[in-house]
């Protein structure tokens, strides 16, 4: 994927962690499922995709320790239409977008394909911090764009080790 005239490539970088599934609430109304999206402060219909997101922003508050309240769900991308929105972008506490992360149902493999989604959308945010995941491979890396380099990285980080004046 090109990255501002550099190449990232998916490769063998995947993580074993976030597996754990931290509880979400979860209701039925009118013969279907419903997860509550701490976020959004409401209900939203649970499809796969959903479950996965709700999952791992449980996981970057609960483990990473997330502000809630610096965490955008469904951002709309600057300049593009309805369709282009990002599942979930991490801001700093001065509104800059620290990390954008794509979900993807369990059942959708992670390819190179759905890695350049997500780096197609961080260009217009220009986040440091790139992750994709389905809820069981999860991939993340740090771009450095004046170098033209990123390191797939082992482990989600915590918060307070990507919020700092750049």
């Amino acid at each position: 994927m090109l990255f501002f005239n550099f190449t990232v490539k998916l490769g063998k970088y995947t993580m074993t962690n976030p597996n754990i599934k931290y509880p979400v609430k979860i209701i039925s109304k009118n013969g279907h499922k419903y997860v509550f999206d701490p976020i959004r402060k409401k209900h939203i219909k649970l499809t796969p995709e959903e479950k996965v997101r709700q999952y791992f922003i449980q996981y970057l508050v609960e483990k990473k320790h997330y502000p809630i309240g610096l965490i955008g769900v469904e951002q709309k991308l600057p300049g593009k239409g309805k369709n282009f929105r990002t599942d979930i972008v991490i801001f700093s506490n001065l509104a800059k977008a620290l990390m954008i992360i794509e979900c993807k149902s369990e059942k959708i493999k992670i390819t190179q394909s759905v890695f350049d989604q997500a780096a197609k959308y961080n260009m217009q945010f220009k986040a440091n911090y790139l992750v994709v995941t389905n809820g069981i491979n999860h991939y993340a890396c740090k771009l450095n764009y004046s170098d033209k380099t990123y390191v797939f990285l082992n482990e989600i980080p915590e918060y307070n080790s990507i919020n700092f004046a750049e």
